[in-house]
């Protein structure tokens, strides 16, 4: 029986577990320019006993900032600042993935340089409101992308998953979840094109089949994964036929020979193993335990739903030697949610591991 601590190749890259360290947000790229820093290297550093690590999302380009203080992947300083993460985490051992997140309409003018506005297909503001250096502030209403627009961003990305591979990092992850941009193409309620990129089935997975397609064909299917949320509400997201347009996806990715499928699973178990059937692929599965945060439980799911690698956020974040925890059945250290996002080393570096 395969267990979470047996080793699984990943496009020919050999992980020593089947545990993903999930992609989490902690706004602290306080260095010049959106650029990682050296805390941000020890960070990731301690967490290199994950099979894999995800890093939290990165801006392909300045509008694809949505929140303070998060690292970019669009400038030749970034590309720098990574390379000492991706190679503190490759002297541990580690494997390491980049998380590529537009964040679309989510986000404010004023996180963003030289007067840009928040982009996304349709002018559609979201209900809510964004953490800014100067408090919350309502959403706007985002600039409706053109389709000039559009191709630039798919370049964007691509863009910066060579920029990636430049910094050492071992692939990509396409964030297609929790109601960023290429989810709000997915969604009906944020994509209300009557174009190709829009109306159907067929035109609200588009933007997301050639985002893939375009970043595979930059830097090798085998070295990108993609993650999607099905009917996750996050982010004033509504969708009413998850089971029609996600399968869709699928099937039009599927011969791209991806690295992985992460699925952040909401409370439907069917669609869960549905989209686990269709897909011909690894499956990486963050799994649904809301309000609790998934714990040692969520291991069985490697039989149970099918699963090849099970994603741990909170709980990771709180145990840089997470692996090692659950193979022994604890203690776990509880996440301090205080000083989840910005702050300094308190919270993010200073969670103790195992002494014995």
């Amino acid at each position: 029986m395969t267990t979470a601590f047996d080793p699984i190749d990943l496009g020919g890259k050999r992980l020593a577990n089947r545990i993903v360290m999930a992609p989490m947000t902690r706004s602290r790229a306080f260095g010049p320019g959106a650029e990682p820093t050296d805390l941000m290297a020890t960070y990731y550093a301690q967490r290199a006993g994950a099979g894999l690590i995800v890093t939290e999302g990165v801006q392909p380009s300045p509008v694809g900032q949505g929140y303070p203080d998060t690292p970019g992947l669009h400038t030749s300083g970034q590309v720098r600042a990574w390379r000492a993460v991706t190679d503190a985490v490759h002297r541990e051992g580690g494997v390491i993935f980049a998380q590529l997140m537009h964040t679309g309409r989510i986000g404010h003018p004023s996180l963003l340089p030289d007067g840009l506005v928040p982009v996304a297909p349709s002018a559609v503001a979201a209900r809510g409101q964004v953490f800014t250096h100067e408090g919350p502030k309502d959403y706007v209403t985002p600039k409706e992308l053109s389709e000039a627009d559009i191709h630039r961003t798919i370049a964007d990305f691509a863009a910066a998953a060579r920029n990636a591979v430049e910094a050492g990092f071992d692939g990509v992850e396409i964030h297609g979840a929790n109601g960023y941009l290429v989810h709000q193409f997915l969604a009906p309620n944020t994509n209300r094109r009557t174009d190709g990129w829009g109306a159907t089935t067929e035109g609200r997975i588009r933007f997301a089949a050639e985002v893939v397609t375009a970043v595979a064909e930059a830097i090798g299917g085998h070295r990108v994964g993609l993650r999607i949320s099905p009917a996750n509400p996050y982010n004033d997201i509504a969708e009413d036929a998850p089971g029609e347009v996600y399968p869709a996806l699928l099937d039009r990715l599927a011969d791209l020979d991806l690295a992985y499928l992460h699925l952040m699973e909401g409370p439907d178990r069917d669609l869960t193993l549905r989209l686990r059937k269709a897909w011909p692929g690894t499956f990486v599965l963050n799994p649904f335990t809301h309000p609790d945060v998934t714990g040692p439980e969520a291991l069985k799911l490697l039989d149970d739903a099918g699963a090849d690698m099970i994603a741990y956020g909170a709980l990771f974040l709180a145990n840089p030697d997470l692996p090692r925890r659950l193979a022994v059945g604890g203690p776990f250290n509880t996440p301090d949610q205080a000083t989840f996002y910005g702050g300094d080393h308190r919270g993010y570096t200073d969670y103790p591991a195992l002494t014995a």
